[in-house]
């Protein structure tokens, strides 16, 4: 059975939206997160996407194609299979979709049956709140950047409470951690 597990870069007070790297933006990156991450999407069954990040990567990923350090990332981005929920679109779909029919939270479980590996699912809006909602994450994964970020909506600002499970942390040299949470049992207590 395949896990589903919401990937997201934010900021330190959780700012998730327009990752743009320094010093435009917030994003902070190192060698070594850049291969971890690669590593990840490349050990990814395949991604599941709501439609505006869809629509956003599949125009930005075909460009860095030849992109002088993207190239393998572009490769493993443009390959594999997505599947993407949308009320508003229609298939067929371009750059290696599939669009989801019917309901989510059944569509989801259908291709966690079907997939044995990770599905990733990028990003913090509207898909990842109804994946939640429907109890069918199985975990988070945190790519924490070292700032403060004034500006935009705050990750999950209306989802909880959702006790989680520390999985893993890892520090790279940038400063930029990335921790992975699974949700915790009912039974565990919270320790507020």
């Amino acid at each position: 059975m395949g896990r589903l597990i919401i990937n997201v870069a934010i900021t330190v007070n959780g700012a998730f939206q327009a990752p743009a790297p320094e010093p435009q933006g917030w994003l902070v990156t190192d060698p070594d997160s850049m291969q971890a991450g690669l590593e990840m999407w490349q050990a990814a069954d395949a991604m599941v996407l709501g439609r505006r990040t869809f629509e956003g990567l599949s125009a930005a990923w075909p460009q860095l194609a030849n992109v002088p350090g993207f190239e393998a990332y572009a490769a493993r981005m443009n390959g594999m299979p997505k599947y993407v929920a949308s009320r508003s679109l229609t298939g067929p779909l371009e750059w290696n979709a599939t669009l989801l029919d019917g309901d989510l939270a059944t569509s989801v479980s259908r291709l966690k049956d079907e997939h044995d590996g990770n599905l990733i699912v990028p990003g913090a809006g509207e898909l990842a709140r109804n994946l939640i909602a429907h109890d069918l994450v199985d975990e988070f994964w945190f790519n924490l950047s070292p700032y403060l970020w004034a500006t935009g909506p705050r990750i999950f600002d209306d989802i909880g409470p959702v006790r989680l499970q520390l999985v893993n942390t890892t520090t790279f040299p940038s400063g930029v951690v990335r921790l992975s949470y699974r949700p915790s049992p009912a039974d565990t207590p919270s320790t507020n």
